[in-house]
């Protein structure tokens, strides 16, 4: 049996302070659980000196990586960027603001040796905001709708993969990136175990709840025809409400002699089925939108620069 070989990816933005201790905490870890192993560190536009320390870490411990990316794409695409740099046979993922416990991964790996592809670590419980907690239950709820696994409210920024997974989508280049709906395109063989997630001791949270809830908008129009078939099952509703509302209009007439009081009647009407029309223009709209954003192959992300590759990271296999 070949021995594990793990590739850490960690996108980071605007968090200088925490990669220090993060790195070091890994290292721990990861010197343990498997002797060949990299950590990779994918400066995504950061306004601090984020790329200075990741330079930094790369020239003091042999097993650091460093890309760095020409401006902000998100995290999902700096995601994208450190998965295709990984070299190793199990890819983990994590986060730079050290709320996932670096020592939760060999319980993730773990997991993985049962024979699933995917294995998320899902927090038991959430040291976010009452918003934050909405909208990550909001980004869940459409990656469900995208993914169409049951797993998918168990998602999370921590998880395990095996590499091979991410031949399914070596081609993907579009600018809209979500890195568990490209999982999914490799594999149907998803699982998750329950986390230790610490409160952050460091710096603010970078995502939003509006960037939480535009990640979830674009999951559902990005990787899903769900809005459209909405929007025909609310076209077709609505076609039953006017059949129904002729019917009284017309029983109405035929019953009493009378018509339906006219201007307010139907205006509300009117105002109806505009709203719904435009409802469903706008849904078509977004999708045409993303068609022109895809014809135009605009890149998921541009590396700028990155640490020096000719130290290979098993020239220290001890660590």
């Amino acid at each position: 049996m070949q021995p594990l070989t793990v590739s850490v990816v960690v996108p980071v933005y605007n968090s200088e302070q925490t990669l220090a201790p993060l790195v070091e905490r890994l290292r721990a870890v990861l010197i343990d659980l498997c002797p060949r192993h990299e950590i990779i560190l994918v400066n995504d536009g950061s306004r601090d000196d984020s790329w200075g320390v990741i330079a930094a870490l790369a020239q003091q411990v042999p097993q650091v990586r460093g890309i760095n990316l020409m401006r902000n794409f998100g995290q999902h695409n700096a995601l994208l960027c450190g998965i295709r740099a990984a070299q190793y046979d199990v890819v983990v993922t994590i986060d730079d603001d050290l709320q996932n416990p670096p020592e939760e991964i060999p319980r993730l790996i773990a997991k993985l040796s049962e024979g699933f592809d995917v294995v998320y670590g899902a927090p038991q419980e959430m040291h976010h905001g009452l918003m934050r907690n909405l909208a990550s239950q909001l980004t869940k709820l459409a990656l469900q709708g995208s993914m169409g696994v049951n797993i998918a409210t168990k998602v999370s920024a921590f998880r395990a993969f095996r590499r091979e997974v991410s031949k399914a989508f070596a081609g993907y280049n579009g600018l809209y990136v979500s890195i568990d709906v490209l999982l999914t395109w490799g594999t149907s063989r998803f699982s998750y175990v329950a986390v230790r997630h610490e409160a952050r001791q460091i710096g603010v949270s970078n995502y939003t709840v509006g960037k939480l809830i535009r990640h979830a908008l674009n999951m559902i129009t990005g990787f899903s025809v769900l809005p459209l078939q909405i929007a025909s099952l609310i076209g077709f509703a609505f076609v039953l409400f006017g059949v129904g509302v002729f019917v009284i209009v017309v029983g109405r007439y035929l019953i009493t002699g009378e018509s339906v009081p006219g201007f307010p009647f139907l205006a509300s009407i009117i105002a109806i089925f505009a709203g719904v029309q435009l409802f469903a223009l706008g849904i078509m709209g977004e999708y045409l939108a993303r068609m022109h954003v895809r014809l135009q192959d605009r890149p998921a992300y541009t590396v700028r620069e990155a640490t020096d590759d000719e130290r290979h990271p098993d020239d220290d296999p001890a660590g």
